[in-house]
């Protein structure tokens, strides 16, 4: 079904029917959006929250805009505010997450890759690598990063999406990249 065919649903005597049409259209995409931002452990909540304020919000949706990007939007805010809302809440340490044991610590410290006399990086290893990159930048750039690298959103998309101007979104992107490469080749 096209989004327009889904609001119509939406609109007419179906709004239960049409809301899980449109969550059956949106949520993987939606998911893997949302996991690139939060990461593994808070996806379902943030995703649950998402849909919940897109059915609250349906009702007024203006078509001014794709219904994907309105989605994306609110994915985008829900997940950001979720990150604020942690932030608050606690401090954590760049090694949170990276396991409690303390040589699984120091086998995935990114000091590893840069041993001179080192195995070459294997794929998993690599993109390990790169998610420990992404999660080192600023919220927005990893928002944008994410959008553009994985998703293949175009920045005019984008724009809408994050409510930025392109020009805006390519230089985040540029300096997210910039900082990832670093990273990856062991400069800081």
């Amino acid at each position: 079904m096209t989004d327009s065919q889904l609001l119509e649903l939406f609109h007419s005597d179906a709004p239960e029917k049409a809301f899980k049409l449109l969550m059956d259209k949106y949520q993987v995409r939606l998911y893997w959006h949302i996991r690139r931002i939060v990461g593994e452990s808070n996806t379902d909540d943030v995703l649950q929250n998402t849909f919940v304020k897109a059915w609250r919000g349906l009702e007024n949706f203006r078509n001014d805009s794709q219904l994907f990007s309105w989605l994306y939007r609110i994915a985008t805010n829900e997940s950001i505010s979720f990150l604020n809302k942690e932030k608050r809440h606690q401090h954590i340490s760049f090694d949170v997450g990276l396991g409690s044991d303390e040589n699984e610590i120091e086998s995935s410290a990114p000091s590893q890759y840069l041993q001179a006399d080192a195995q070459p990086l294997d794929g998993e290893a690599l993109q390990k690598k790169l998610l420990l990159a992404i999660d080192t930048l600023p919220d927005k750039q990893k928002i944008v990063f994410n959008l553009r690298y994985y998703d293949e959103m175009p920045y005019e998309e984008m724009s809408k999406v994050l409510d930025t101007s392109v020009g805006a979104l390519k230089a985040s992107y540029h300096h997210a990249a910039k900082k990832i490469e670093l990273f990856l080749i062991g400069g800081d």
